[in-house]
């Protein structure tokens, strides 16, 4: 395909991550950087070898794609300037600050016909690719997302800073609506809630366990489904999958996949446990994220992690949130 011409705004922490990957891939064409801190974005510039704009409708003159790396405080105003101006956009999660601010930048992008991508990047685990295209019917969906005191953004909730991370990979797995959320949250050294825990329930049955914390001593990334005949552990961290199947006795013998079997049911059900360890390319999650949206844009076809989804993913994390904080104020 012919290089895209891309942009990123906002050079901050991620932002710079951005800029390297643009860099490096053949199919972008880095036009510049924007960033309300001039000297940041002139450093930056120079650093990537692009040019840096001290006005953001100057880039986007130049620019069919760009990246939205700001604080999400920002996500609508800027990602409405984006948009009004003809560029598609990769912006990161979550989509925006409330779910009108996202539907208003969904309709807008729809006007135009532009790509509108929410940069949830654990979509692009290398552990997660690895099942999605198994057959899956999850019954129960447990995880723990756990990490170390951040020196940067805590101007979130940990449930919209770290948990809408697993809020959509369960619910590009699920496909339910919800039926109920019971959710906690406690705040430790911030305002908001620093450890969370929810219980999603879904129509149909599917319950999901979310924990989430960012004053852990050690992060954890651990990701489990539970279903009919089948467990999987995913290591989203290490970027490992473990695969528990329950399969007919003769089936395994059949096949001569003796050395996989860890062990058999009682004689009468005729069933054996197997595992499997599927193998994993190792990849840059970033890198991977990125070149989907270019795709996405060159192609003209709907994005891997749509504005939609990125609506929904926050429309949960934001119902999350009202019940945490009510459990907040009935424990003071």
């Amino acid at each position: 395909m012919d290089k895209i011409k891309v942009g990123v705004v906002g050079v901050g922490h991620l932002g710079q991550h951005h800029l390297r990957v643009y860099s490096e891939l053949p199919e972008a064409f880095l036009v510049g950087v924007y960033d309300i801190d001039i000297a940041k974005a002139k450093k930056k510039a120079e650093q990537f070898h692009t040019k840096h704009f001290e006005n953001l409708e100057d880039l986007l003159k130049d620019t069919d794609a760009v990246s939205l790396v700001v604080p999400t405080s920002s996500h609508f105003s800027v990602g409405e300037i984006i948009l009004k101006n003809g560029a598609n956009v990769l912006i990161e999660k979550p989509i925006t600050e409330t779910v009108k601010q996202a539907e208003k930048l969904i309709e807008l992008a729809r006007k135009k016909s532009l790509v509108l991508f929410v940069g949830h990047i654990e979509r692009f685990n290398p552990a997660f690719k690895a099942i999605e295209n198994m057959k899956l019917e999850p019954k129960f969906i447990e995880s723990h997302r756990l990490a170390p005191f951040p020196s940067r953004g805590t101007d979130v909730a940990v449930i919209l800073d770290l948990m809408i991370h697993d809020i959509d990979l369960i619910l590009s797995l699920v496909n339910d609506d919800i039926k109920e959320i019971d959710a906690t949250g406690i705040s430790v050294v911030t305002d908001s809630e620093d450890i969370a825990n929810a219980r999603i329930t879904f129509e149909k049955g599917c319950v999901a366990n979310i924990t989430a914390s960012r004053i852990s001593a050690h992060p954890m990334r651990k990701f489990r489904i539970f279903q009919k005949n089948g467990y999987i552990s995913l290591d989203l961290l290490e970027k490992s999958a473990e695969i528990y199947r329950l399969v007919e006795t003769e089936k395994v013998e059949k096949e001569n996949q003796l050395d996989s079997i860890i062990g058999k049911l009682p004689w009468e059900m005729g069933k054996t446990i197997v595992y499997e360890r599927p193998h994993i390319e190792k990849e840059d999650m970033l890198t991977s994220e990125i070149r989907s949206f270019l795709w996405a844009v060159a192609d003209k076809t709907q994005p891997k992690v749509s504005g939609e989804e990125g609506k929904k993913a926050l429309e949960v994390a934001l119902r999350i949130i009202r019940k945490a904080r009510k459990h907040r104020e009935s424990i003071r």
